[in-house]
């Protein structure tokens, strides 16, 4: 069956405003564009094309969700307060999260795309599916959006598949640089999804994401948390990968998995300092991929957040799809070269003791 493929050009006219990228203009520095800007996921989606890659995929057309469907994870309260600074002209929908006029319908439209590559896995139409979705989606807890997320998407898709599918296990496997902290929040007392956050350590949102937070109540081991140290690059995430996200997935046996796909733990991008390439964004897909098809007949939803970077999102972004498709282009990533002979791309020490925390909490898993 061929891959999936959800995007919208409405999703590119999300806006931001004119911020100096995490911050509202002032008078201390020239006004500029905000980090979550149209730039990337424009270039990764002209990469498609560009490449063919496009025309091998199955283009699913996305819909606006209904209200019903978002207020499955959101409140009603925080509907409103989004549509209301959404009719007003824009403005900042909370901390660092700046929205302009019609940014709730293409919300809307963001999450209903999650939902349409949802219902095409889980009926069979496609193998897996990338959602270019924008705004993302995986820092909105249930009534606030943050980090530059309105309405939490992967959670969207995954109270859909549960209420319209009747799928009951679920696993999200979250390797955007930032803690993936609104899905876990989603979950975290729920025993039948299983929430993995490989992140920088406490980078975004700040004391959040740390080896000991590892679910509660009757949701207590169906989560776990892997802050890698700042500077981790091919080594650190691979291991972590091999001695404890695979692991993990394998005791759990989803039915189904998410994967919240950021792109910011590249070497080139300016929130983070983490130093993958997009091959490794390629090995972390197939090692899922691998998990997917001995658990859950390959069932794979991805769905786009953060990657700020737009000379090499586009590379990272490709490399993921033609894991997912399992057809390679002819396009060359320029800077893979440059990226794998970075000092200290090789597993350190300090960073194996991380894993290694995290490598013990798999006694706790569900199975």
């Amino acid at each position: 069956m061929p891959t999936g493929w959800v995007c919208h050009e409405l999703y590119l006219w999300h806006n931001t405003l004119n911020w100096n990228q995490l911050f509202e203009p002032g008078l201390t520095i020239q006004p500029g564009e905000h980090a979550e800007n149209p730039e990337t996921k424009r270039r990764f989606r002209n990469l498609m094309e560009v490449s063919g890659l496009l025309d091998d995929l199955t283009i699913i057309k996305p819909r606006p969700a209904e209200q019903d469907e978002i207020l499955r994870f959101h409140t009603a309260d925080h509907i409103a307060h989004i549509k209301a600074v959404s009719d007003a002209g824009g403005g900042d929908a909370s901390s660092f999260t700046p929205m302009g006029k019609g940014s709730y319908e293409i919300a809307l439209l963001a999450a209903g795309g999650v939902i349409e590559g949802f219902d095409a896995v889980l009926k069979g139409t496609v193998a897996n599916a990338y959602v270019l979705c924008r705004p993302p989606g995986h820092h909105a807890i249930a009534d606030l959006a943050m980090g530059f997320c309105l309405f939490g998407n992967a959670v969207i898709g995954i109270e859909h598949a549960r209420a319209v599918h009747g799928i009951k296990r679920f696993a999200t496997v979250d390797w955007d640089v930032h803690h993936g902290n609104g899905t876990e929040a989603a979950f975290y007392d729920d025993p039948n999804v299983l929430t993995i956050s490989m992140h920088q350590d406490n980078l975004f949102p700040s004391d959040s994401g740390k080896v000991e937070h590892n679910g509660e109540g009757a949701g207590e081991g169906a989560c776990i948390n892997i802050p890698l140290p700042p500077g981790s690059g091919g080594g650190a995430y691979l291991a972590a990968m091999e001695q404890v996200v695979i692991p993990a997935l394998d005791t759990f046996k989803p039915e189904m998995i998410v994967v919240p796909c950021g792109f910011d733990a590249s070497s080139m991008d300016p929130l983070a300092n983490m130093m993958l390439s997009s091959t490794h964004f390629r090995q972390m897909t197939e090692m899922v991929m691998g998990a997917a098809d001995r658990h859950c007949g390959g069932r794979i939803v991805m769905t786009h957040e953060g990657g700020y970077s737009a000379p090499y999102v586009p590379y990272c972004g490709l490399a993921v799809v033609e894991a997912l498709s399992g057809i390679k282009t002819d396009i060359h990533d320029p800077w893979g070269e440059f990226i794998k002979d970075y000092g200290g791309q090789d597993l350190q020490p300090h960073q194996a003791a991380v894993i290694d925390r995290a490598k013990a909490l798999l006694a706790g898993v569900p199975s």
